[in-house]
């Protein structure tokens, strides 16, 4: 008999949640309130702990906006690990600020002088 473990298409999942929950500039708490669960629920969701069932996923993906083919992205492209990654930075509230701040930027001089800043801080770690 198939056990009910979370497997990596949860993580996958999970992570899709939170970039889009991120994206929405709303909070765990805000989310698990509109879905009737507490936010350590919602945690668990984004954590990959728990599985996101598909009503419930439904609901998510209403929630924020999304189709729920929206929270798979990712997860059936093993040959594309850098597309992995880039979707695991946007999983950090850091980018998601840092990409919004860098999207009001109108002058491409900044702009440039933004990405070499932040590639020669790159090298540096």
């Amino acid at each position: 008999m198939l056990q009910k473990r979370a497997q990596k298409i949860d993580k996958v999942v999970g992570r899709n949640i939170r970039i889009h929950r991120l994206a929405k500039k709303m909070s765990q708490t805000e989310l698990g309130q509109q879905l009737g669960v507490s936010f350590q629920q919602v945690q668990k969701y984004e954590n990959g702990t728990n599985r996101v069932g598909s009503g419930r996923l439904y609901q998510i993906a209403a929630i924020l906006g999304a189709h729920v083919s929206a929270f798979f992205k990712g997860g059936d492209a093993p040959e594309k690990p850098r597309d992995a990654d880039l979707l695991e930075m946007l999983a950090e509230p850091q980018s998601v600020r840092l990409i919004r701040a860098f999207a009001k930027i109108s002058d491409s001089t900044v702009r440039r002088a933004i990405v070499d800043l932040a590639e020669k801080f790159g090298k540096t770690v």
